[in-house]
């Protein structure tokens, strides 16, 4: 029997009355592989007729340690994998995140001829990266190839910034043409499924905003504060959709903010301390950390309700509250570094960790099953 740990996570604390799912039908799970919890305990206990006994909220449930079924896929044996969330590879060894609770082939049938996009940032894209190893795990080898242009592609920034490049964007300033989405949305316009997500990219007290091109020398320039920028390139973002999503193809999703664990104190680590080293989740039931901002997701919440009214259906995926337990769960020092190390940076590990994004297999696996089970049951 496998070894069980539960994790409780409690609501988002923002907004949490998203409808109940009827999801993964049709799929084989073992019996208990996901406890949820809302107004009152449920489990969601599928069979492999489809039955599902229980109707409960998949974005509240409990983390559990399965190192029989997981991890779903092998870092090594994914060639979609990332150098930057390939934590195995650069020499961590401590892989009990890999086990912390997909059938694909249900979801393939789904996907069949149809076009699934992911847009975002670098979070988003290790999203992507999930998404593809746990599809090609349950292909044959000859069956699945990189196209930047099939049915599974990468990022694109939604507003247009000079921070773009995909490999130069580390930029001291970001500019923001906050009203400019073409760009990268022209990329959009035939997806059946898009996944977006827009938040760490932001997280600076102030942007600056630029009304016109860059190449053109009359544009207006003028600093804007987080929140208010951020607010109006989601205004850009709801108006794009308005007029070019095909409301009865395209289903839409935004995947709310990814934690981070930057803050020892938080779980009661002394100051300095930061993921570097950590190989269990927080235990702490309702844990929210302080670079999670319910104010931006409110602003993102706004966007969604404004769209809703004008006939578009946004789904959120929750997968905030759920994250924030697993401060173990992040690369750390464990993954390519893109610039060389400093002596006084290898002297102090944590100094130079990694604590946003996620090792593969991991976290973002468990969000692509929310994702899953919205696709299975529209």
């Amino acid at each position: 029997m496998a070894n069980k740990q539960h994790i409780v996570p409690g609501t988002w604390g923002i907004r949490n009355s998203f409808h109940s799912l009827i999801g993964l039908l049709g799929i084989v799970l073992v019996v208990s592989t996901v406890y949820l919890r809302g107004k009152r305990e449920c489990l969601a206990d599928y069979q492999s007729s489809g039955d599902m006994l229980s109707r409960c909220n998949l974005f509240s449930g409990k983390w559990v340690f399965d190192n029989t079924s997981h991890p779903l896929y092998s870092e090594r044996q994914c060639s979609f994998m990332s150098d930057q969330l390939a934590c195995e590879k650069f020499g961590r060894n401590d892989l009990g995140y890999q086990n912390w609770r997909f059938n694909a082939t249900a979801l393939l049938e789904k996907l069949r001829g149809k076009r699934l996009v992911f847009v975002g940032d670098s979070l988003n894209r290790g999203q992507w990266v999930s998404m593809v190893c746990l599809v090609e795990s349950s292909m044959p080898s000859t069956a699945m190839s990189m196209h930047t242009n099939g049915s599974l592609i990468t990022i694109k920034a939604t507003v247009e910034s000079n921070s773009d490049d995909p490999v130069n964007h580390r930029l001291p300033e970001r500019i923001v043409r906050v009203q400019a989405i073409e760009k990268h949305a022209r990329h959009w316009t035939d997806a059946d499924i898009l996944v977006f997500n827009s938040y760490l990219w932001w997280r600076r007290p102030k942007m600056m905003a630029l009304w016109g091109s860059f190449e053109s020398s009359d544009g207006i320039y003028k600093e804007v504060e987080m929140l208010r920028i951020y607010e109006m390139a989601l205004h850009t973002w709801s108006d794009w959709l308005e007029v070019h999503v095909n409301r009865t193809r395209t289903q839409l999703f935004f995947v709310s903010m990814s934690p981070t664990h930057f803050w020892g104190g938080e779980w009661g680590m002394g100051s300095g301390r930061n993921c570097y080293n950590e190989t269990e989740p927080i235990r702490k039931e309702g844990h929210w950390g302080r670079d999670s901002d319910p104010k931006m997701m409110r602003v993102v919440e706004a966007a969604i309700d404004g769209l809703k009214h004008r006939g578009l259906n946004v789904q959120m995926l929750n997968i905030t509250q759920l994250s924030e337990y697993r401060k173990e769960g992040h690369p750390s020092i464990y993954r390519k570094q893109w610039e060389a190390l400093t002596e006084k940076q290898l002297l102090n590990p944590s100094s130079y960790s990694d604590c946003i994004h996620w090792c593969l297999p991991g976290v973002p696996d468990a969000w692509n099953e929310l994702l899953y089970a919205y696709i299975l049951q529209s």
